[in-house]
């Protein structure tokens, strides 16, 4: 199934969140067939990465998943801004810098969350890849970290929005450095969609993106009276279902699958492709696990998907017979009923 995108390129009135280990590019193209309308980003890369990795495997993605944008995290403005650079001429749509990561190993890289204390030098960083890129440069924060008072959060968009800044990311909590671990980072500290609200109208002319527990269509909808769009992350890679609703409630545009076995049907080429490529099975399957959660034979599906797909030749037959399972599991359901 060829994939087409008519939208504008700039709109940021859904996106899905970079995600580490999960946003790859076999994720972003499946979550293409779901909605052509979301802006899709990257996993975080460092410039350290672009600069000397192999590019063709980090940087690389396929056509269909434009708009797309990449996310990169460091604290070195002209790193920074060679890697941008060097994303730019890839294709990609968007730069977005990590101001947002509460790990260690981004607090020991000197990039993150904790960089919410050091607006000027994100000022920095911010204008150093404008000079260099003629795509948006945006930038993904928290409301602010550890004892930061509410202030912080417009300190830190004063100085990254007179610096250039296309966009801001707004994740609606505090990061805690200390004391919480990434993953309690995610869901301890108290939602303030309030205060996001209120940086919006502080910043008319910026575009202003809420994300962070957000999990229903019809909760997207009613945020977008107060910003400019809503980014979501777990909710969307956990329950991929949520994204057929997008084009049709948050766009106004038909979906481009009409059920979840027809998405599995697009997605199937892509899955045969990276299989001649030499990719198992399982590296495109893991991301589809929870396509069918709330439906009937959702349990057999993931089962046989985790326990079939990452065995030594497993082929697109796998898929299949975990399609089948589901299909069974409604025909029973409908014959109960």
């Amino acid at each position: 199934m060829q994939i087409c995108y008519n939208a504008p390129m700039n709109t940021y009135r859904f996106a899905i969140a970079p995600m580490m280990e999960w946003t790859d590019r076999h994720c972003r193209f499946f979550h293409r067939i779901l909605t052509r309308r979301a802006r899709l980003y990257t996993e975080m890369l460092t410039p350290a990465a672009v600069l000397r990795g192999d590019r063709a495997r980090l940087l690389g993605f396929d056509a269909a998943e434009h708009p797309l944008a990449v996310q990169l995290g460091g604290s070195e403005p002209a790193d920074l801004a060679r890697a941008a650079a060097i994303c730019a001429d890839f294709g990609y749509d968007e730069i977005n810098l990590n101001v947002g990561c509460p790990s260690e190993r981004v607090q020991s890289g000197t990039f993150g969350a904790c960089l919410m204390r050091e607006p000027a030098l994100v000022a920095e960083c911010v204008a150093a890849m404008k000079v260099r890129v003629k795509i948006p440069v945006t930038v993904k924060c928290r409301l602010g970290v550890d004892e930061q008072e509410e202030d912080a959060l417009f300190a830190f968009a004063e100085r990254v929005v007179a610096a250039g800044a296309d966009a801001l990311f707004v994740h609606a909590r505090k990061a805690w450095l200390k004391g919480l671990s990434p993953k309690e980072n995610r869901t301890v500290p108290p939602l303030d969609y309030a205060l996001v609200h209120a940086l919006k109208r502080a910043y008319p002319a910026t575009p202003i993106v809420l994300n962070g527990g957000l999990a229903a269509i019809a909760q997207m909808q009613a945020e977008l009276a107060f910003v400019d769009g809503v980014m979501v992350g777990r909710a969307a890679y956990h329950n991929p279902a949520l994204l057929m609703e997008v084009d049709p409630t948050l766009f106004g545009m038909p979906p481009p699958v009409e059920s979840r076995c027809a998405a599995i049907e697009a997605f199937l080429p892509y899955v045969e492709a990276r299989l001649r490529e030499g990719a198992p099975l399982s590296a495109t399957t893991r991301h589809i696990i929870g396509l069918f959660n709330g439906q009937p034979g959702a349990r057999a599906f993931r089962r046989h998907l985790a326990t079939e797909a990452v065995k030594p030749g497993a082929g697109v037959a796998v898929l299949r017979e975990a399609v089948g399972l589901v299909q069974e599991a409604s025909e029973r359901a409908e014959v109960a009923a």
